[in-house]
């Protein structure tokens, strides 16, 4: 039965590689443009179509003067059987802009195939008056050029594979929202990735919007004419903290893209016929992006401000206006509307003296989108009225910034008057939040019980004062005095250094987020557990090594690292463990068990401890 097969294999491979060298000879090669007249600014196509049999094993563009070539080289290819005669075509094809108007003749390419060079017809094209071009294109006439020589089957990975980071803004006020997408376009087949580096986002407040699902999605775009599988990779939003020039840090990955080889370089029948393919890894990051930050008007500026911008409304409420002395009443003030509301300070609230104010509570209802920050912010305060009387709890002013107008705005919630009546002799003051009942709690407990018991007897003339124990306990008191001079020198000696101090509760703040990972392990909870897995190694490394949250990269670790004689091998674990727990946020971990990695960061943080 195998001797069969085999020889019905090499009979039909035979056929067709007789069919293939048969047809060798009817090799064509044709260049055609999608459009003979275009304007300036508008795109098209330069196609070269190769019919017949044959591997194509360079190509070699002409220079494209004229145009910018704005992508390319696509690849297509097809392969058709019909009655016993089978044929096969391709097309290599560049995208163009047009950039001076006039009457250009596009040369032929040269491409080889199967060990034989054949040239392409050249090709005419009239640009006419279109859209303005760009400026950096009209510094490009000449066109950006391509790849002087493909190699076989394979095409420029960097044009097929690479990172944008888009933001829906780049010229926003100080302290306006912007959403930033960081977007993976890629055309090629893909064997593996890993995450390299995450941005960093100086000088920004950033807001993840959270993404709940695991699997990685894939939608087709076309962009730059060329279509692409594009996945989202992290979507945020980020607040300017300060004017200026602001440049988003690039993110960072490693792909191991599979790539065609010439059948050519392989003696292998199989891969003769069929084609073999060589695994590159191949590094990618977005490019930079400059945002404009301007600084808030002066001209306008309320009194009081508070750097609120966006477009916000305000409340106030209090939960009764009429009480007792020692009572308790709610005075809840909301903010509702988008904008940086987690970057909100506590309004300043005129209380009356005699209201006894607490700090408020705060509460967030809030949602994070690609459109920004919206939802309401609530501060609840809770008051007591110390004395009876009649209280007048004056109107708050809350001013921000409108982008949207360029104008400050100054918005005012109503006053409450509070009649406050006698209270209750002796009656318990408690606190009183309707937000929850647990916050109840005994504020004092001015007048106590009479005392009624007799207390204990005792014989006379067996006093204890000038017993045995009396004497020793007298003599304890200067020695514990002592002691506790001693003891309280030392203690100031060992914190005056706050740095020398962050780095020896180093490894127990760590052990508590590993703690907290261990228990998300054991309840199957491993989003959670890579989350608390990385902040115990990142908290860990900034209070050891006295690094600012801001300057908390892999770079900057990596460096303060190798400062303190840390071995190579020990660094590249630290990062292999963060990687991990990076990745593990946008798809499963495999390859190794999530109680490998918490042993590995356990392991590593004793081994800095012991060596560092």
């Amino acid at each position: 039965m195998k001797r069969y097969i085999l020889s019905m294999l090499l009979l039909w491979t035979s056929t067709v590689f007789a069919t293939a060298i048969k047809y060798a000879d009817d090799i064509k090669v044709t260049a055609s443009v999608s459009k003979s007249q275009v304007g300036t600014g508008e795109h098209f196509e330069v196609v070269y179509s190769i019919s017949g049999n044959g591997n194509i094993e360079a190509l070699t563009p002409p220079s494209f003067n004229g145009f910018q070539v704005l992508g390319g080289p696509n690849q297509s290819s097809s392969f058709t059987s019909v009655n016993g005669r089978t044929s096969s075509s391709m097309t290599l094809s560049y995208d163009l802009m047009a950039v001076k108007e006039g009457d250009y003749t596009i040369g032929g390419a040269t491409l080889v195939i199967s060990g034989k060079q054949y040239k392409t017809n050249a090709v005419k094209i009239k640009v006419v008056k279109g859209t303005a071009v760009p400026q950096n294109a009209q510094g490009n006439s000449g066109g950006r050029q391509p790849d002087q020589r493909v190699e076989g089957n394979a095409s420029n990975i960097a044009k097929r594979l690479f990172i944008r980071a888009v933001a829906n803004k780049t010229n926003v006020y100080q302290g306006e929202g912007l959403a930033v997408t960081y977007k993976l376009y890629t055309n090629i087949e893909l064997v593996d990735n890993a995450l390299d580096k995450l941005p960093d986002f100086n000088g920004f407040w950033s807001q993840e919007i959270k993404n709940n699902d695991p699997n990685v999605r894939w939608e087709t775009e076309t962009y730059q004419g060329s279509r692409y599988n594009v996945a989202v990779l992290k979507e945020i939003i980020l607040f300017p903290e300060r004017s200026g020039k602001l440049t988003l840090d690039p993110l960072a990955m490693t792909f191991l893209v599979r790539q065609q080889v010439s059948s050519g370089d392989s003696n292998d029948p199989f891969d003769m016929f069929f084609g073999s393919y060589k695994d590159v890894k191949y590094k990618i990051k977005s490019s930079p992006v400059t945002i404009n930050v301007k600084p808030l008007p002066e001209t306008g500026k309320p009194e009081g401000f508070e750097g609120a911008v966006g477009n916000f409304s305000i409340a106030a409420i209090v939960d009764k206006q009429e009480l007792k002395a020692n009572e308790a009443l709610n005075y809840t003030l909301k903010i509702t509307g988008s904008g940086n509301l987690k970057l909100l300070k506590a309004p300043t609230v005129n209380f009356p003296a005699d209201l006894e104010k607490y700090d408020p509570k705060l509460t967030d209802r809030l949602t994070e989108s690609l459109n920004g920050v919206s939802g309401t912010r609530e501060y609840a305060y809770l008051l007591i009225p110390r004395h009876e009387g009649n209280y007048t709890i004056e109107p708050l002013k809350f001013s921000y910034f409108n982008p949207s107008t360029q104008k400050y705005v100054t918005l005012s919630t109503g006053s409450f008057d509070l009649k406050v009546a006698k209270g209750a002799p002796g009656s318990n003051v408690t606190a009183y939040s309707s937000a929850n009942q647990q916050d109840i709690k005994m504020l004092a407990k001015d007048i106590t019980y009479i005392k009624t018991d007799m207390g204990g007897l005792h014989q006379k003339g067996s006093s204890f004062y000038g017993s045995t124990a009396y004497y020793l306990l007298l003599c304890c008191g200067p020695l514990l005095f002592a002691g506790a001079l001693v003891y309280r020198k030392r203690y100031r000696e060992n914190n005056r250094d706050q740095v020398a101090v962050r780095g020896r509760n180093a490894n127990k703040i760590a052990a508590k987020h590993l703690a907290s990972a261990k228990k998300q392990l054991l309840a199957g909870q491993t989003t959670l557990f890579y989350q608390d897995v990385y902040k115990g190694l990142y908290q860990y490394l900034g209070d050891k090594f006295n690094i600012a949250a801001a300057e908390l990269n892999k770079d900057n670790i990596r460096t303060q690292l190798f400062a303190r004689g840390i071995d190579e091998r020990l660094i590249k674990q630290l990062e292999e463990t963060l990687d991990l727990c990076e990745m593990a946020r946008y798809a499963p971990v495999s390859g190794i068990s999530e109680q490998e990695v918490f042993d590995k960061a356990k392991n590593t943080i004793n081994e800095i401890e012991t060596n560092a």
